[in-house]
């Protein structure tokens, strides 16, 4: 009896493990984390620049780094020093964490679209290949 109770523990131990590695052999702890660099675009590719959020701050508020040519896109943005997340998911960027300079509302698919200002019209989508003079 007390041999059925090890091979049963055994067998339990397995199955959680299995369940944490989904069988991949990968652990459900080295998922990928999100990017944290960015490309912002102008109007439809008008024009663009890299964008990377920094270490975080607090638990809605991250350093923000913009490009040097991003002032082209938006006149004031090259202030930013902040990426403001907030529960409904919408992203600020801002010099102070707190007035926002834009405001982005998740878009259809991947990243994000500006709403505010209204004019002009930036998107602000993740990736990886994006140098910081960009």
């Amino acid at each position: 009896m007390k041999m059925l109770s090890v091979v049963i523990a055994a067998v339990a131990l397995f199955g959680g493990v299995q369940l944490f590695h989904d069988g991949s052999g990968e652990s459900a702890a080295d998922e990928v984390a999100p990017s944290n660099s960015y490309r912002l675009v102008a109007n439809g590719d008008e024009g663009k620049c890299a964008v990377t959020r920094g270490a975080s701050v607090s638990d809605d508020l991250s350093l923000l780094t913009v490009g040097p040519n991003c002032r082209r896109l938006l006149l004031g943005i090259e202030r930013a020093k902040f990426w403001r997340e907030e529960q409904d998911g919408t992203v600020a960027f801002s010099a102070n964490g707190v007035d926002p300079i834009v405001t982005f509302a998740v878009a259809d698919g991947d990243g994000y679209e500006s709403y505010a200002p209204a004019a002009p019209l930036l998107s602000l989508a993740a990736t990886g290949d994006v140098k910081p003079a960009d």
